[in-house]
């Protein structure tokens, strides 16, 4: 693995380079200038695996049926007139019947109907689409009978399912809707019902029409082309300058300003956003201070705690502290040899002080947290788990009882593994620009040096640095995932078959009794029920230690004071941009 090494000197000439780029913008009082660490994978929402920034714009350029509201925080419709009527029969089917909104229409005018909506699942379940990390999530749709549409009104659809899954009401309408007629010109999959894409999966794989669709879908016009990249959203896409700037622009005649207060999604009182690449937060603080950004959502902690001592900053901003939808995480590669016994992984997990931590590099602003589930979920969060202990002599002993000893005497712990003397050292993978991942390394190598361990901590550029967590290329890394507002589905992220086929289990987490707990926690549908078996799932969490849990963060904002209608929310970006409207207007 390549090591990255920044010199001074560089930093400070890509900070004059940001900022020089972000002042020869041409400004004006109702656009929003939005710094961002680096630029989304794609704006392909469907092949999307970027869960921040690359979600968070196509937000504004498509549309769900219905989402969660950043305000209120409760599901609402947005292209759906309501939330759908959802029955259960006796054999267990699943239905749930959608009506789209009389308003809703692409940019060329033509009206949303069924078809697309049945055209983005289609697109979903085409094996040779790129999707696979999203695919579990949609599971679901593999599992639909068939999508029953009304000729007598085209705006109506029932979608009926095998079975009952606990995310199909979000997972069905919380999918972005593509338009057929810009993303499949030369229907190839017009004529290929739902049913065949659920029964003849592997027929389709090579079928002709299917793999034509995916090599175009897969292309990078679809994914940051502005002619190709088309929703019903209030913004479209005009320009990409890779690692300057990406660029929205509100529609003029969007279809949705009839609606303009049903909730957050039909408010775009921002003429244009512009997503500002800064990779260097010292950088991203002077050019927000400066006026050349106007909103900063992940400000260095020890920077966020020294703002308010700044009259001209408190003059011109406002700072906001929303408990995230994220956790942050220690991920070991339990494929990894020297990582195969529990008990070296439990030891890591005794070396981690995470209170010091806490303290010492985010100034308290953040909560620990023994798993997936944000503590502000009461009903679902087992707050019955103690967090390990930081304790040297613990992780001493639970070492030497898993065969690691310094046989050389040269101060680093060694154990025999496949016949060969191994040293225990370890790889440590953090993305570079991000200085609460350094610290974190850094303390955990400190302590790591006291028992005997060497840890190599390797900073890497983002994308080189997400290509090698995801193809397993680590022994640990830093990371951190979002949490859904809502039910969790943990089978993405914890499922043993996600650790293959370009999933996202990238510590190879987990056993048949996790999976079992998870295919039933994704099929109950009574609430009670399934947090206690979220419940155990945590344990095992807790007790297999492929994750050392760390803490769910503080959003640390700051916003121009030139905008109303700022509500800060746990829902990542933590605010709806789109809604931010001038105080000159």
């Amino acid at each position: 693995m390549k090591k990255r090494v920044y010199s001074l000197a560089v930093i400070l000439s890509c900070g004059l380079f940001f900022l020089n780029s972000c002042s020869t913008y041409k400004r004006d009082p109702s656009q929003v200038v939005i710094q961002v660490l680096a630029d989304p994978d794609m704006l392909n929402p469907i092949n999307s695996t970027d869960a921040n920034m690359g979600q968070d714009i196509s937000n504004n350029l498509f549309q769900p049926l219905i989402a969660y509201d950043y305000k209120t925080l409760k599901l609402v419709p947005v292209l759906a007139d309501s939330l759908p009527v959802i029955k259960i029969d006796s054999a267990n089917h699943m239905s749930m019947t959608f009506e789209l909104k009389k308003e809703a229409k692409w940019d060329n005018g033509t009206p949303i109907t069924s078809k697309d909506v049945e055209f983005t699942f289609k697109a979903i379940m085409n094996p040779a689409v790129n999707d696979e990390p999203q695919k579990s999530y949609y599971d679901f749709i593999n599992n639909i009978l068939t999508v029953k549409n009304y000729p007598d009104n085209p705006r109506k659809f029932t979608i009926l399912c095998d079975k009952r899954y606990i995310l199909a009401e979000l997972a069905s309408g919380g999918t972005n809707i593509l338009p057929e007629y810009v993303y499949d010109p030369e229907k190839h999959m017009e004529h290929y019902t739902m049913e065949q894409m659920h029964t003849a999966k592997e027929k389709l794989a090579n079928d002709p029409d299917m793999v034509a669709f995916a090599k175009e879908f897969n292309s990078d016009k679809y994914s940051r082309d502005p002619k190709y990249v088309s929703g019903s959203g209030a913004y479209k896409f005009t320009e990409w300058v890779t690692g300057q700037r990406l660029v929205l622009e509100k529609k003029k005649d969007w279809w949705g300003s009839s609606l303009a207060g049903t909730n957050c999604f039909f408010e775009a009182n921002a003429s244009k956003l512009i997503y500002q690449t800064i990779n260097d937060l010292t950088s991203a603080l002077v050019s927000l201070k400066a006026g050349n950004v106007d909103v900063m959502n992940d400000i260095k902690p020890q920077d966020f705690i020294d703002l308010p001592k700044s009259q001209k900053f408190t003059e011109n901003f406002d700072t906001y502290t929303p408990l995230q939808l994220t956790y942050s995480y220690l991920g070991i590669n339990t494929t990894s040899p020297k990582f195969a016994d529990i008990k070296t992984r439990q030891a890591l997990a005794h070396l981690c002080d995470i209170q010091r931590m806490i303290k010492d590099v985010i100034y308290g602003l953040g909560q620990q947290v023994i798993g997936p589930v944000s503590p502000m979920d009461s009903l679902n969060y087992n707050f019955n788990i103690k967090p390990y202990e930081y304790n040297i002599d613990t992780a001493k002993s639970i070492l030497a009882s898993a065969g690691w000893k310094d046989s050389d005497g040269d101060g680093i712990l060694d154990k025999v593994i496949d016949g060969k003397k191994t040293d225990f050292t370890i790889d440590f993978l953090i993305n570079s620009g991000s200085d609460t991942r350094k610290k974190v390394a850094l303390i955990f190598q400190e302590v790591a040096r006291k028992v005997g361990i060497t840890v190599n901590v390797i900073q890497q550029d983002w994308n080189v640095y997400l290509d090698n967590v995801k193809k397993h290329s680590f022994e640990m890394y830093y990371g951190a995932w979002v949490m859904p507002y809502g039910p969790s589905d943990f089978k993405q992220i914890y499922y043993t078959t996600s650790a293959l086929n370009r999933g996202s289990n990238y510590v190879s987490f987990g056993n048949a009794k996790s999976d079992g707990l998870i295919d039933s926690i994704r099929e109950e549908l009574n609430d009670t029920k399934r947090a206690a078996m979220s419940k155990r799932l945590q344990i095992i969490m807790h007790e297999q230690c492929a994750y050392l849990y760390l803490w769910s963060p503080k959003q640390l904002i700051a916003i121009n004071k030139r905008y109303t209608n700022v509500h800060p929310s746990p829902m990542f970006p933590c605010y709806w941009e789109a809604g931010f409207k001038a105080k000159t207007e």
